[in-house]
């Protein structure tokens, strides 16, 4: 799918990307890779790892979603866009509100438009399950992201450019996660919860990866995936982590949910359910949920459903969290 393509991944030195450098020039041969973003200290860094001396193809381009005409340079005969770019930490976006909806909300924007008009064939913007019905400043403009993403399909016109978006939980051992803190924190002898009832959803970067390239591959446009993926209570995180640490309760912190929903009651008449996945449809008229099965199979979601890190059928075991732990050593 990949190969000969011009691939650009926004946010490209973060956790994610970074994961999606090494499969996309390790799997494909792209003609080119483009890796965008504001951080030169981690474009350093990824170069010493992935240099044009080893893969020729890779490029490293300083810039950021908020400039328009920095991403109306970069797309150009760009074929396809991974928007991985975000500032995602809930309590920074809580008190930093304004500079959340810069990068979010207009810095989606201003993708859209480059797609659009630079001729890009696809576009995947990532997004997190806060997205659904949202209680902080990150889950809204992380929404408000999505519809523009989805919407963005109804006024590409003649220019033939889709845009999908993928939504999933929390990513073991990524920068700024509980992995890698509580990993710190219990040199301390204690662990602090901030509500011993949490849950979240869990999946690892190596799983991210892979269902953003599943869904580029199988996407037609306007579709919200979100995979099947196991549930962990925070709790059990810590006694796998620190079995010997005091679990110290703080309280939640400001915009936090006890459990995560990744596909809400309002959103069960318009989604679509898979082996592995779900598909939640645009609203829009000349979307039908009907063609959508009969070309792409699944089945429909009962007027109702919801899809909820607490009432999730599929858990982590002990095991299982040990095991994932195990393989986090630093974050990426």
């Amino acid at each position: 799918m990949l190969n000969g393509k011009t691939v650009l991944i926004t946010g490209g030195t973060g956790s994610f990307g970074r994961r999606f450098t090494d499969v996309v020039l390790n799997r494909y041969r792209p003609k080119k890779l483009i890796i965008f973003s504001r951080d030169e200290l981690k474009q350093f860094e990824m170069h010493a790892q992935w240099g044009e001396d080893r893969y020729p193809n890779i490029r490293y381009f300083i810039g950021d979603v908020r400039d328009r005409d920095r991403l109306y340079r970069a797309f150009d005969g760009v074929d396809v866009v991974v928007h991985a770019a975000a500032l995602k930490q809930v309590p920074a976006a809580e008190y930093n509100p304004i500079e959340a909806v810069k990068t979010n909300v207009l810095g989606a924007a201003n993708v859209i438009d480059a797609a659009i008009d630079r001729g890009v064939q696809r576009v995947v913007a990532l997004s997190t399950d806060k997205a659904a019905s949202p209680i902080n400043l990150y889950g809204a403009t992380k929404l408000c992201s999505d519809k523009l993403f989805v919407a963005a399909n109804s006024y590409s016109g003649g220019h033939n450019t889709r845009f999908s978006v993928v939504r999933y939980g929390n990513v073991v051992g990524s920068r700024g996660s509980v992995v890698p803190f509580f990993l710190q924190r219990r040199k301390t002898g204690k662990l602090p919860i901030t509500d011993p009832r949490m849950t979240r959803f869990w999946i690892t970067l190596d799983q991210g990866v892979e269902f953003v390239l599943a869904s580029l591959e199988r996407m037609t446009g306007g579709e919200i995936f979100v995979p099947k993926i196991p549930s962990m209570k925070l709790t059990d995180l810590a006694r796998v982590i620190g079995p010997d640490c005091e679990m110290e309760i703080i309280g939640k912190r400001p915009g936090e949910k006890v459990h995560e929903l990744m596909v809400g009651e309002d959103d069960a008449s318009n989604t679509v359910e898979h082996d592995e996945y779900f598909a939640i449809l645009p609203t829009a008229r000349n979307w039908s949920a009907k063609h959508y099965i009969e070309k792409n199979g699944g089945r429909r979601c009962p007027e109702g459903f919801r899809y909820s890190s607490e009432t999730n059928t599929e858990w982590l075991t002990v095991e299982q969290l040990e095991a994932m732990i195990g393989s986090v050593s630093n974050p990426v």
